[in-house]
């Protein structure tokens, strides 16, 4: 990137404001399968796995415990799109900043 020119710099930016995903689509945390014994004598789960799969969004906050919210099996597939979307913003943001880092270090416009 030292070597790229500022106007390049600028462009690649450009570009990858147009990949950000659309941010009401964007939801962080991580997606846990889990699998649940009822408990009734004579079930079919007792023996196995459990009945499931179901699914939870878990999300982490400094200093608390990692919040679990369910998510209903039709909205797995939304949620699970969400969170691929978070990663996909923040890795595109992590690359528009050293782009700004560079231009700062440049002394050129932001």
């Amino acid at each position: 990137m030292p070597s790229e020119p500022t106007a390049a710099l600028q462009k690649r930016r450009r570009a990858l404001l147009r990949q950000l995903p659309p941010l009401q689509e964007i939801l962080r945390g991580s997606l846990i399968e889990r699998y649940k014994r009822c408990g009734k004598p004579g079930c079919k789960c007792a023996d196995g796995r459990g009945h499931g799969p179901k699914y939870y969004l878990s999300v982490s906050y400094p200093g608390l415990r990692p919040q679990m919210d369910y998510v209903p099996q039709e909205s797995y597939a939304q949620a699970a799109e969400f969170l691929a979307n978070y990663h996909r913003a923040r890795e595109i943001l992590e690359a528009i900043c050293e782009i700004n880092r560079e231009l700062l270090r440049r002394r050129e416009a932001l």
